[in-house]
């Protein structure tokens, strides 16, 4: 029976909030661990929220329910005003003050006056009420120099972190998507195992090369052209480099005989072609075999995602990915399936997420730390503009990307 649309919308939302807690929990932790505020930890696009105001850091899900952020203090880009130390220290004389007030005493437009405003507020420096009036944040003493003051708040946020921790924190969600997926696949296998495919026969298709050359259900392949194979992914390999009209000699194992049978390959979309399906047997794994094969996972998954930045590969790369659409069903689909199935797709979505964040492509995180580490280099940040203009930039590719995905998977499921 068809999935409904309520079931792919419930578990779409369900496996993007566990992705989402997963890896701004990352940001969330290691930040707070260098003692940087945390303003907002959100489940869902930027918009309308039920919010639960905790004692440092506001929790909650947004109307949109499809991604989430942290807002950390101190991550807006651009080169920081010279002026912020004097806003600070004629709000601290004066007691509050205007952001009119504010420009007035800076001698500067009333658009930089509200943009230094914002930036001590974002910094936890000063409060502003219902009336938009500024004041001294608790804590902080009126009579402190304006230099210390705005030393002493600029510690506890992003900017007031060495480069080598604001790498830390920009990487903490990639690093908790890939470690939460091979948790996953480690305690898995080793307490399940898994079903891969044997070298037995199960099925040969009527009028296929297999069928034509005398193979049968039951027999098990042993070796290719004289070379023993000892898996059915190296027997895939062997005919993906083969070419129709080849010739393959195969040995197989029939009861208590070894016989060598010749296949004349067929050809399907281009390719080789035998026509044989082969038997799914269950395998046992330690948990150290586990371990391995879960890092073997995480190598497919960064090759994969690698796939998209390669000329020869994106084609292949974009007809196999899945939008926000494709997930949605498929994590219903996985759902259904068992709670193994869909721990297994929710990691390996985990592991896609991270990896793919880990691209050097603003918005992403690869492209903030490949911002970090060119500032580093250059012993200046970037300016507001270009920031914004390069990230502008890559947030349009990216979403281009989305579009078509979801474009395709609307497609896909229509027809």
């Amino acid at each position: 029976m068809a999935l409904s649309g309520l079931d792919a919308v419930f578990w779409g939302v369900v496996t993007f909030s566990i992705l989402v807690v997963l890896h701004e929990g990352g940001h969330f932790l290691v930040a707070r661990l260098f003692g940087v505020t945390v303003h907002e930890f959100m489940i869902g696009l930027p918009g309308p929220a039920l919010r639960l105001r905790g004692k440092k850091t506001t929790y909650g899900v947004t109307a949109i329910p499809f991604g989430g952020y942290v807002r950390i203090a101190g991550m807006e880009p651009g080169e920081e005003d010279p002026l912020l130390a004097g806003a600070l220290g004629v709000i601290a004389s004066r007691g509050s003050a205007t952001v009119g007030e504010l420009a007035r005493a800076l001698g500067v437009d009333q658009e930089r006056a509200s943009a230094i405003a914002t930036v001590l507020e974002d910094w936890g420096a000063v409060l502003r009420d219902e009336t938009h009036t500024l004041t001294l944040a608790p804590g902080l003493d009126p009579s402190t120099p304006a230099d210390e003051m705005l030393a002493a708040v600029r510690a506890k946020t992003y900017r007031g972190l060495s480069t080598p921790k604001r790498i830390a924190v920009l990487s903490a969600g990639v690093v908790a998507n890939i470690l939460a997926a091979v948790l996953v696949f480690t305690v898995v296998l080793s307490a399940f195992g898994t079903y891969e495919p044997s070298r037995t026969l199960e099925d040969v298709q009527p009028g296929s090369p297999a069928a034509a050359a005398g193979l049968r259900a039951g027999d098990t392949l042993v070796a290719i052209d004289g070379r023993r194979i000892a898996s059915w992914e190296e027997f895939q390999r062997a005919v993906a480099a083969s070419k129709p009209g080849d010739r393959l000699l195969l040995e197989v194992e029939r009861g208590q005989s070894t016989l060598a049978v010749p296949v004349v390959l067929g050809e399907r979309d281009g390719h080789g072609y035998v026509g044989v399906r082969v038997s799914l047997e269950k395998v046992d794994y330690t948990v150290g075999e586990a371990l391995t094969q879960s890092f073997v996972w995480t190598g497919m998954v960064f090759q994969a995602i690698v796939g998209f930045f390669r000329p020869d590969t994106f084609p292949q790369s974009v007809e196999n990915a899945r939008s926000v659409v494709g997930i949605s069903v498929m994590a219903a689909d996985a759902a259904k399936a068992g709670p193994l199935d869909y721990a297994w797709l929710v990691a390996l979505l985990s592991l896609s997420l991270g990896a793919m964040n880990l691209m050097p492509i603003p918005p992403l995180d690869g492209g903030k730390i490949a911002f970090e580490m060119l500032q580093r280099i250059t012993g200046k940040p970037f300016g507001r503009r270009l920031t914004t203009a390069v990230t502008v930039f890559g947030a349009v590719l990216l979403f281009s990307l989305i579009g078509y995905l979801v474009y395709a998977d609307i497609v896909r499921l229509a027809g």
